[in-house]
């Protein structure tokens, strides 16, 4: 079940739920909407011949108040609020419709776990013919809380407690061709 604005509020009064910084006015009545830091990291195409899913790709880094995202551009981005989700409650991150229609999307692969900690990295890519311009301190997503039956295992992934732009860490993972999956009682 999704949170209403009410129950939001309540489990951010209560520290059941850390999101900071925000203001009340950033609260909807289903999400929160996020802004956008000034934090940005660009694959550096002049040393990356190829993107491969078995090493890291370099990355140029910008720290700076605007951003201009060329046409079928690819950025990271970070938010400027860090969270820190309980074991019982799930996220949802979406581009806000506003931003879509001008198209830009605004991704990070749409799924926060139970127990996540930090800032989240988003992926930015410029669908039209001409660039955009981002300033940070924009509203540019919302995050939307999701109840689950019960409290789940905490989040220990490669990604929990980001500080920063956080590009894919995919080449860390130990084994392409087999999941593993814990055993619950």
């Amino acid at each position: 079940m999704f949170l209403s604005n009410k129950t939001i509020i309540k489990k951010l009064r209560e520290k059941e739920l850390l999101i900071e910084p925000y203001t009340p006015s950033q609260i909807q009545p289903a999400s929160i909407d996020l802004r956008m830091g000034n934090h940005f990291k660009i694959i550096d195409e002049s040393s990356t011949p190829f993107i491969s899913l078995e090493k890291p790709a370099s990355y140029k880094e910008v720290c700076q108040e605007t951003i201009i995202i060329p046409p079928q551009g690819f950025v990271l981005g970070i938010t400027i609020e860090s969270i820190h989700l309980p074991g019982d409650l799930t996220a949802f991150l979406e581009g806000r419709r506003s931003i879509g229609r001008l198209g830009l999307f605004i991704q990070n692969a749409g799924w926060i776990n139970p127990g996540y900690k930090g800032q989240i990295t988003l992926e930015l890519y410029n669908a039209n013919r001409v660039p955009i311009e981002l300033k940070a301190g924009r509203r540019v997503c919302q995050l939307a809380l999701a109840s689950l039956d019960q409290k789940a295992d905490g989040y220990i992934g490669k990604y929990n407690d980001q500080e920063s732009v956080t590009e894919s860490q995919l080449y860390l993972d130990t084994s392409t061709t087999k999941m593993k999956f814990k055993e619950f009682d």
